[in-house]
């Protein structure tokens, strides 16, 4: 390692000493990029595409946010008033939270767009149709992210898929638990699983609660809840 550096070290001295080397390494550099013009100008073109085409896209996403966001506007007003069909389908002036969705799929404003479409649409009693845009709904905050869980759990029950809908409160119950929230979902978990006449899966819900969120309002009806699951549990062996 030393013998290279020390070998580096007096090439460089012997370039900055002796022009005549010196001009000998530019010639051979300059004869090096004049057999290599196409394919050197080639490799500068492709970089100079990629930095270009970056920016472009760049651009664009954020264009379309913006746009989906001043959508997102008028569609948010009508889901708050209650007026759901404007809200989903538009109102012939503004996009509704269908269309943003779809058409700006990839933006915030189009991600947020499948959460409220997801809520209209279980609360139009459209299941399976809430169930896929929450299902496309992700987020960082994780507070709504564990509710888009609990919604998708939602919408799967209504569809009579019981078990589903108990993982997808397990996993809302579990996403950043937290004494608030969590207890609720483990709550809604026991009650799928009893839906589904899987009575011990509902007690161990429910002792999840009593065990793990002691201080929780949920704690009364689970250890109620519990008794009973155990009791219908026993009566099904």
């Amino acid at each position: 390692m030393a013998k290279e550096t020390v070998k580096k070290h007096s090439e460089f001295e012997e370039l900055v000493e002796n022009p005549d080397v010196l001009a000998d390494r530019l010639a051979q550099s300059e004869d090096f990029v004049k057999k290599n013009k196409t394919k050197l100008l080639g490799v500068f073109a492709a970089i100079a595409a990629l930095i270009v085409a970056g920016f472009l896209y760049y651009n664009h996403r954020t264009t379309q946010n913006q746009d989906a966001q001043e959508a997102m506007f008028q569609a948010v007003y009508y889901f708050e008033a209650d007026s759901l069909g404007k809200a989903l389908n538009g109102d012939g002036q503004y996009d509704g939270l269908l269309k943003i969705a779809d058409e700006y799929s990839g933006t915030d404003a189009g991600n947020l767009a499948n959460f409220y479409a997801g809520v209209a649409l279980l609360k139009q009693g459209q299941f399976a149709e809430a169930q896929s845009h929450l299902e496309d709904f992700k987020s960082d905050d994780y507070l709504m992210q564990a509710r888009a869980y609990s919604l998708t759990g939602d919408a799967l029950s209504e569809q009579g898929k019981y078990k589903e809908a108990a993982d997808m409160y397990n996993k809302a119950a579990e996403h950043n638990a937290n004494q608030y929230f969590s207890p609720q979902y483990l709550m809604k978990a026991g009650i799928a699983y009893e839906a589904a006449n899987d009575y011990q899966a509902a007690a161990s819900s429910y002792d999840k609660i009593i065990k793990g969120y002691v201080a929780s309002a949920e704690v009364a009806d689970a250890k109620k809840y519990k008794a009973r699951a155990e009791m219908l549990a026993g009566g099904k062996n």
